[in-house]
């Protein structure tokens, strides 16, 4: 798959964070050999994340994220803190960027123990390295060897690394250590879709609406990804819409070793389809991908303590449109007061939004993220348990309240 093809979702995410004028922005710069980034001497100047897809050999397809800084003051000031925080949140590996005319303080210090409370790899850049000279550097290498062992109780000193972001000096040093970074901290275990759910030859029919609520032009991302991994390992596919189901069951010479549908076509779906056949959802297959899919399993109980006093968040990884019959808004608030016979209080947020504060929340219900990388989706079930509030996603609840999910889930 091409740099551009490569969902944003599926690329290794980098955030650089440091203080106001450390030169976060210049290092973008420098690594992507474009002017992305506003650069000033202006402290503040990066007033929200900036996010650039580009690709780093041998890592692959990348997202660089320039973040605020860490230091910036005011009401304004804390709001794009908050934001620059919440950047952790997707963060795979982390460059934290420091001046190096000033070395190591207390901002810095407080961002790396968050790294470390959120177990992200990361790497300490001294930028402005041309401002200083050798004596200089080996102060700042003894200061900071000293503050991993003594402090942060490390065996190793963290990565490090100097460069000049303005004068382009370094890079290619940073861009070495980014490699050796990621190839230690990566999971060889790539979570699959379905390729270990059939095998070659078999026959998989996928089910895909094309109704209002579909892209024009186009299907979304989780079916293009099955749709692909069933492609590379051989798997005899068809895609049908739902009302083309039953007479491509009737043709079908090879019995279906698997049906995948759009989990909102569940209900009829079932009907269709013999009990013999396996079902399940995009839905719930993106719970595996995501590595979520256990705790979503027993995150959808929560659905039998439902009452008219309980409060639900809906949450939606991408932003889009609301269309009339919206699976978020729409059809799944009503399959959720018709299974539980209560109206509760119903939130919704999109895109990046998820609050900071969820214990008034009896249920979160959540897409299967396929606009958000697995960082960010483990991450958002990790805030969940330490409220202690149940998550699950839109296919499981959606197959619960049919009364299917044994069956949907059953495969796995």
């Amino acid at each position: 798959m091409s740099l551009n093809q490569t969902p944003q979702s599926e690329r290794v995410h980098i955030g650089i964070y440091g203080r106001r004028n450390a030169g976060k922005s210049s290092l973008l710069n420098a690594l992507t050999g474009q002017a992305l980034a506003v650069v000033s001497e202006v402290a503040g100047t990066t007033t929200d994340p900036v996010r650039k897809s580009m690709e780093i050999l041998p890592i692959g397809p990348v997202v660089m994220i320039d973040t605020p800084g860490l230091d910036d003051v005011g009401e304004i000031g804390l709001a794009r803190v908050t934001q620059a925080k919440k950047c952790l949140m997707e963060t795979d590996i982390a460059m934290l960027v420091v001046d190096a005319t000033k070395g190591l303080k207390e901002p810095e210090k407080d961002t790396i123990a968050l790294f470390l409370e959120k177990k992200i790899p990361f790497i300490t850049v001294y930028n402005k390295c041309d401002l200083i000279d050798e004596a200089g550097k080996e102060t700042l290498a003894t200061t900071y060897a000293q503050y991993c062992k003594e402090q942060l109780q490390q065996e190793e000193v963290i990565p490090y690394v100097f460069v000049s972001a303005g004068k382009k000096e370094g890079v290619s040093a940073l861009l070495t250590a980014l490699e050796a970074l990621w190839r230690a901290s990566r999971n060889p275990d790539e979570k699959p879709l379905v390729k270990d759910l059939v095998k070659e030859g078999d026959h998989v029919i996928l089910v895909i609406p094309i109704d209002e609520a579909a892209p024009k032009g186009r299907i979304i991302l989780p079916q293009q990804q099955v749709l692909r991994e069933l492609l590379e390992i051989g798997a005899v596919t068809s895609v049908v819409t739902p009302g083309q189901l039953e007479h491509a069951l009737e043709m079908a010479t090879l019995p279906p070793r698997l049906v995948i549908t759009d989990s909102q076509a569940f209900g009829y779906v079932n009907q269709i389809v013999p009990k013999e056949i396996n079902l399940t959802s995009f839905s719930i297959l993106m719970a595996r991908r995501k590595g979520n899919f256990e705790d979503a399993l027993a995150g959808v109980s929560a659905l039998g303590n439902i009452s008219d006093d309980s409060s639900i968040l809906i949450c939606e990884g991408c932003s889009h449109k609301r269309q009339c019959g919206d699976i978020g808004t729409v059809k799944l608030p009503g399959w959720i007061r018709k299974y539980t016979k209560a109206n509760p209080q119903m939130t919704w947020t999109q895109g990046k939004e998820f609050p900071d504060d969820l214990s008034g929340y009896d249920l979160i219900v959540h897409c299967g993220g396929c606009m958000l990388n697995e960082k960010e989706m483990s991450a958002r079930y990790e805030k969940a348990k330490e409220a202690g509030v149940p998550m699950t996603n839109y296919g499981m609840v959606i197959a619960k309240t049919h009364g299917i999910l044994d069956r949907t889930t059953f495969i796995f």
